[in-house]
């Protein structure tokens, strides 16, 4: 099992002293039995993604939430700062396993913020990332039997829970897969969709459980 540290990136950034924007960065970094070399490249990783979000905050967001103040100014109506958020959680870690998944939010006006789902599963044996296919070396067609799944997983809960779904989800869900939007548990591999891909907005992030006893791991 890793040992885990929580590190965080904070800036409230101010136009003509007004804060139009407030950026907070979570991140882990890792101590690890498993591998000194390991550890030391996941961690990079991470610190590598820090500095990439903060820097998109100061390059990206900031002119834009300074244009946006600069028009409810002219228009006399009220500005609402932006906000970007990225936290993590760590779903699995047992032996030399780590799995997390980092949501990202942003809010840049409007009705509600966005929020965006990423996730990474570590052998700190090697420092490697493993993908999807790594709990499936022999079946070829996983991938279509997931999908399976979670169409009748689908199905199951628009009985009880009508228009959570939009009307065309075996299509969606098929064509916005990406095998890299899974993370593990300790009851299975979790596979997810981001806001909007098979889903209204209230559904949130849509996320189904791949009991382990369902893979050949």
């Amino acid at each position: 099992m890793q040992t885990i540290t929580q590190y965080t990136l904070t800036d409230q950034m101010e136009y003509q002293g007004m804060p139009v924007l407030n950026c907070q960065i979570r991140y882990p970094q890792f101590s690890s039995t498993c591998g000194q070399d390991s550890s030391w490249q996941v961690n990079e990783f991470y610190r590598s993604m820090a500095e990439e979000k903060g820097a998109y905050c100061r390059s990206s967001l900031y002119p834009e939430a300074v244009s946006a103040f600069e028009y409810s100014r002219t228009g006399n109506f009220p500005f609402f700062p932006y906000e970007f958020d990225i936290g993590y959680t760590v779903t699995y870690n047992d032996g030399c396993f780590v799995s997390l998944y980092f949501d990202q939010y942003e809010f840049t006006g409007g009705a509600h913020g966005s929020t965006r789902r990423t996730s990474q599963t570590w052998d700190f044996e090697t420092g490697r990332q493993l993908g999807l296919g790594s709990f499936y070396p022999d079946y070829p067609d996983y991938i279509k039997d997931i999908q399976s799944w979670i169409e009748y997983e689908i199905a199951g809960r628009l009985k009880s829970e009508p228009s959570t779904y939009f009307e065309d989800y075996p299509e969606l869900l098929r064509s916005t897969f990406q095998a890299g939007n899974f993370y593990l548990t300790p009851q299975g591999i979790v596979v997810y969709y981001q806001q909007y891909d098979i889903a209204p907005y209230s559904t949130g992030i849509t996320e189904f459980l791949l009991p382990f006893s369902g893979t050949d791991s």
